[in-house]
């Protein structure tokens, strides 16, 4: 199917579309993606797709028209929303559910301490979009239970692999930064590498999959 999708102007090389629902966001850029390594009319000439909460930025070639892609983007067929593209690509992140959140979430949950950490490793995760500081992945499609707010007071520093809640989100710190997210754990994981290619460690796509090795449970 191809929808009706709102495209808007990004410069002179890129191309805003904004596309509602997470989940199709993520069924969009994978279609997109999908074409451009057909190599398919109107869409060899793009050289980076950024999904986001609701929008998805195609960037093209600085010498490359930009007509001829939003003609492609318009007419593609995307899955429907809420056919989440399948991943070959599942990252185990090893967690200690030691932080100091913890029985704030579960006092927000209704659930136990040993259930939080049950429903965090419950499912797999799937990274839905990259933000907030580089490596910072926003993981989404996890166990609803686990949806709580952010602290009311954000923390100066949170220390890097700190495995966080908001919203209806699960991330990693890649870094020590400042953050208002709900700590349940740490990982030894590092999730951001500028030596490595490509650089973070999950893309958006992938399915997580948390494993404790630390915690209530053990």
């Amino acid at each position: 199917m191809t929808g009706h999708r709102t495209q808007l102007t990004c410069g002179e090389h890129a191309v805003l579309v904004e596309v509602g629902a997470l989940d199709g966001v993520l069924t969009f850029a994978h279609a997109v993606k999908d074409a451009v390594a057909a190599g398919s009319v109107g869409f060899t000439e793009i050289v980076d797709v950024v999904p986001a909460a609701a929008t998805v930025l195609i960037v093209v070639g600085d010498d490359a028209p930009i007509a001829p892609v939003r003609q492609a983007l318009a007419s593609l067929s995307v899955p429907a929303s809420g056919e989440l593209p399948l991943s070959d690509q599942v990252i185990e992140i090893p967690v200690s559910y030691d932080g100091p959140d913890l029985a704030e979430v579960a006092r927000l949950t209704g659930l136990s301490i040993q259930d939080v950490v049950a429903a965090h490793t419950g499912s797999d995760w799937r990274v839905a979009f990259g933000g907030f500081a580089p490596g910072f992945a926003y993981l989404s499609w996890g166990d609803a239970r686990l949806a709580v707010p952010r602290r009311p007071e954000p923390r100066t520093s949170v220390p890097a692999g700190s495995v966080a809640l908001a919203g209806d989100f699960s991330a990693i710190y890649p870094r020590s930064s400042p953050g208002g997210w709900q700590l349940i754990g740490h990982t030894e994981s590092v999730v951001f590498d500028v030596t490595r290619e490509p650089p973070a460690l999950l893309q958006p796509g992938a399915a997580v999959h948390f494993v404790e090795v630390c915690g209530p449970g053990r």
